[in-house]
């Protein structure tokens, strides 16, 4: 058992490494100027939503054999900017893998 909690350990140390060894490419940018500004949260009111729904209903009932070409990219375009301003409002956290792994990896060691 200790041989697997000690390997366990020396991989997280092993993949953490390589982040903290990392150079950054820009020596000579200044670390104020480089900040991230913090997003503020923007949530979508009730109407937005009804608008945004009123119109996907819209096209899902447009006759679309008659359109031409262009007109339908627009439709195609039209609908993923709205699906990303939805998805970006739906708030989901993702985990990737690793932290994923870690975290089960931690669980079965603390219970």
């Amino acid at each position: 058992m200790k041989k697997i909690i000690f390997l366990v350990f020396v991989t997280l140390f092993t993949f953490s490494a390589s982040m903290a060894f990392a150079e950054n490419p820009d020596k000579t940018s200044d670390p104020e100027k480089t900040a991230v500004a913090e997003e503020t949260e923007i949530t979508m009111s009730d109407e937005e939503i009804d608008l945004i729904t009123k119109r996907v209903e819209e096209i899902r009932n447009m006759d679309k054999s008659d359109l031409t070409a262009d007109e339908k990219s627009e439709l195609k375009k039209e609908l993923k900017d709205m699906k990303k301003d939805v998805k970006k409002d739906s708030g989901a956290i993702y985990i990737g893998g690793g932290t994923l792994l870690l975290i089960i990896i931690l669980v079965i060691l603390l219970t």
